[in-house]
């Protein structure tokens, strides 16, 4: 069995995922805190919802997806419970295998993941990095769970803050870049729900040509931009601005932070 320890927004979206995916309903269980949202994943999803003992008692893998914040305490109920035979996967932000791994007596492998909330459309970025008693298999497993949600990628635990910046809070500099652009477009003339129908597809397009075309960001630019045209009009006033710098401040500030949540 595999438990959702804090089924929230990512949470909900894996149990969905898992059960899309073919799992069974009755290897799929939930815990949370509240009935209203225990009530709301029985009636969705027809998964059990338990305690946390009960799924430290049963579950093979136990999925970890409180706040950072709530760690320290998810893991105190948890613990004298779990041995060495369960594979926890956390998806908190900032939280390290080291510190979850101290807080059981026995050497429990840990899998630390950063996901995003593309989850919950089938398209997450999520990028795992084992902790010092996580072997392949375990890499496999936390693989297996998070690929009916989008795409998988392994890097090395020391670049998940990293990651946590560019992939896990990426989606909203998009929402932010989108909102712009429809302002611009509200601004030119242009009826808001047009310009928000056309800004979507540009850049649905554009990610869709990165993706399915190999080619580098720069390239795929210069093809957009004809000497003495529009589109470098347009980003001579972005580099005007500073946007380039302002995104790497930005993304710099996210990766600090989650670095601080971390230590906290």
């Amino acid at each position: 069995m595999i438990a959702i320890l804090g089924a929230g927004k990512m949470g909900e979206a894996l149990i969905s995922g898992l059960l899309r995916a073919g799992r069974p309903v009755s290897g799929v269980a939930a815990v949370v805190r509240r009935e209203a949202r225990a009530e709301e994943l029985r009636t969705a999803y027809g998964v059990p919802v338990i305690t946390a003992e009960e799924a430290a008692k049963t579950a093979g893998t136990l999925v970890i997806t409180v706040k950072p914040q709530d760690m320290a305490r998810m893991l105190s109920e948890i613990a004298v419970f779990v041995d060495s035979s369960k594979l926890v996967i956390s998806v908190a932000a900032g939280i390290t295998t080291s510190f979850i791994e101290r807080r059981f007596s026995v050497e429990v492998p840990v899998v630390r993941v950063m996901s995003n909330t593309p989850v919950l459309v089938d398209e997450a970025m999520s990028v795992i990095s084992p902790g010092a008693f996580a072997s392949e298999r375990h890499l496999e497993a936390a693989e297996d769970l998070l690929r009916p949600v989008g795409k998988v990628l392994r890097i090395p635990e020391s670049q998940q803050d990293a990651a946590t910046a560019l992939s896990g809070s990426g989606p909203a500099y998009v929402y932010y870049l989108v909102e712009s652009m429809v302002d611009a477009g509200i601004l030119l003339g242009v009826p808001r729900a047009t310009a928000l129908e056309m800004v979507i597809q540009a850049v649905y397009g554009a990610a869709t040509m990165l993706r399915d075309s190999g080619e580098h960001p720069v390239i795929l630019r210069e093809a957009v931009t004809s000497p003495g045209g529009t589109t470098i009009s347009a980003i001579r006033e972005l580099e005007k601005h500073r946007v380039r710098a302002a995104f790497l401040a930005a993304i710099e500030a996210a990766r600090d932070r989650g670095r601080e949540l971390g230590s906290s």
